[in-house]
């Protein structure tokens, strides 16, 4: 009978969070490397590369990939021989790793999780509680599969009940286009089949832990109809031209994953969630001879990929730019952002709504006028660092206060995450507005790019809170122009021709 400690278990989480803040799964490396040599969209193609990079910096320098350090979900499956050396349970336990790994003094992680969602939802300031699934299974191990998932691609997972004879390939290629480009493609969809409604999303999001194969799958082809359909799957959803980031392209999907079992006659529970190009899991066994040990990667594991400024890149100051200048960049150009900017998402842009609504001004050093907000909620800094990872977050969580905040800021521009919504970009087209989009996932490598930071309002919301970030040569993607046309409606649009126009006759 094998005796698990706490210190062990405890010790062992919080190691595999702080590895997998920082270390993307090799697996996970080689597929992206792969999508970035087949590229053949520039705009896609530089988005990976920005990805693949941000991967290498945050391994070199022990710093998240991403600055949604995520919310994290646990599976355990313990042995029935197994002997527990602890007086907490082991959701106790895990939350204990938890709470120590986003608090590591070297690389602290974000907290994100707040209680009380239909309350005040107040941070808990440690990322605790974890989401924890525990399996009894036969053995004396304890086999612990942990992952830290970020919202912008948790936010896209989806559920249906299908009639029993209805097509689960339809319905994917139906949804996977609606979720947009918030859950930061390439990454990889994960699917839950059969069970309850509740059974099918656990499965879906426990399949997301397994290694990408897609590749050794088609070599030695499908063995049964949940290969079948992977492989289908795979295919045809790569085929919808979505592409890296939603600008169109030959790789949306690295990998599908499926998780099935028995259902009821008149069922047909289908659960997809994906994962997105901060792709964190770590998988350990504990016996009872100590805490895991995690084999850290090798630097070597990682291409050399370059990000180089092609010609005509635009640069703009963004303290002298004018409405005349913002008017003539065009879609799918890229720019190097150098200059002063303003920081806010959800919770910010909910106090300004209100401040507006009780007929009060605007905090002091609160001015937009004639300024871009930056949809953001970095990671705190360490030792010499002016800001920790500060990627984009997912743009059309603000959509609904877009309006109001052209109509009453004197606001130039936005730069976030994937695509903006028709309510959105009607207002950018009102106001003569622009939006620009940051990639996704590339959060220590956009943090580069910040030689100054300091918080300006609402300091007691922490990550929510207003910054003035000085910026230089922050590269950004023009989105959607003064004229509302948007390239995450036109990139795919375009790429999903092309690749039917590729395909043998």
């Amino acid at each position: 009978m094998a005796v698990i400690k706490k210190a062990d278990f405890i010790d062992s989480v919080e190691s595999a969070l702080q590895f997998i803040s920082y270390y993307h799964p090799k697996d996970f490396v080689d597929a992206m490397h792969e999508a970035y040599q087949k590229e053949q969209n520039p705009g896609a193609r530089d988005a990976i590369a920005q990805i693949l990079i941000n991967s290498r910096m945050s391994a070199e320098g022990h710093r998240p990939v991403c600055q949604d350090t995520g919310i994290v979900t646990v599976f355990v499956k313990i042995g029935m021989n197994v002997q527990w050396e602890s007086d907490l349970t082991v959701q106790q336990m895990v939350d204990e790793g938890v709470r120590r790994a986003y608090a590591n003094a070297d690389n602290p992680l974000r907290a994100s999780v707040v209680e009380n969602p239909v309350g005040p939802r107040k941070n808990t300031k440690d990322n605790t509680p974890a989401v924890v699934h525990i399996d009894m299974v036969p053995g004396e191990k304890v086999e612990v599969d942990v992952a830290a998932k970020g919202g912008g691609s948790e936010n896209k997972s989806k559920f249906v009940m299908l009639n029993p004879n209805d097509s689960i390939v339809d319905w994917v290629l139906e949804t996977v286009p609606k979720m947009g480009a918030g859950w930061c493609p390439p990454g990889m969809l994960g699917l839950g089949i059969g069970g309850t409604a509740e059974k099918a999303m656990v499965m879906a999001k426990e399949s997301l832990m397994d290694p990408i194969d897609i590749h050794e799958l088609k070599e030695r082809g499908a063995q049964n109809s949940v290969e079948e359909l992977r492989l289908e799957l795979f295919e045809k959803v790569n085929k919808l031209g979505i592409g890296a980031q939603g600008l169109g392209g030959l790789t949306t999907v690295l990998d599908i994953k499926i998780k099935d079992c028995p259902t009821h006659a008149a069922s047909l529970p289908v659960a997809l969630i994906p994962n997105c190009a901060a792709t964190r899991h770590a998988h350990f066994t504990l016996d009872g001879s100590g805490p895991a040990e995690l084999q850290e990667p090798k630097i070597e594991d990682w291409p050399e990929v370059t990000w180089e400024v092609g010609e005509g890149v635009r640069k703009v100051n963004l303290d002298t730019v004018t409405k005349e200048e913002v008017a003539e960049w065009a879609p799918g150009e890229t720019l190097l952002l150098s200059g002063k900017i303003l920081t806010g998402r959800d919770a910010a842009h909910k106090r300004i709504q209100d401040i507006f609504a009780k007929g009060e001004s605007l905090p002091e050093g609160v001015d937009f006028n004639g300024k871009f907000i930056y949809y953001v909620g970095p990671v705190d800094a360490v030792r010499e660092e002016v800001v920790g990872p500060a990627g984009p977050t997912t743009s059309t969580r603000m959509d609904k206060y877009t309006d109001m905040m052209l109509d009453k800021t004197g606001l130039m521009g936005m730069i976030g995450k994937a695509e903006r919504g028709d309510i959105a970009i009607e207002a950018i087209k009102k106001h003569q507005a622009v939006y620009l989009m940051a990639v996704g996932g590339a959060a220590y490598l956009v943090s580069k790019a910040i030689k100054k930071s300091r918080v300006v309002a609402f300091e007691e919301l922490g990550m929510e809170a207003i910054y003035e970030f000085e910026v230089e040569d922050m590269p950004v993607t023009v989105a959607v122009d003064t004229k509302g046309e948007s390239v995450h409606k036109t990139g795919p649009a375009i790429w999903k021709v092309k690749l039917e126009e590729m395909e043998p006759a």
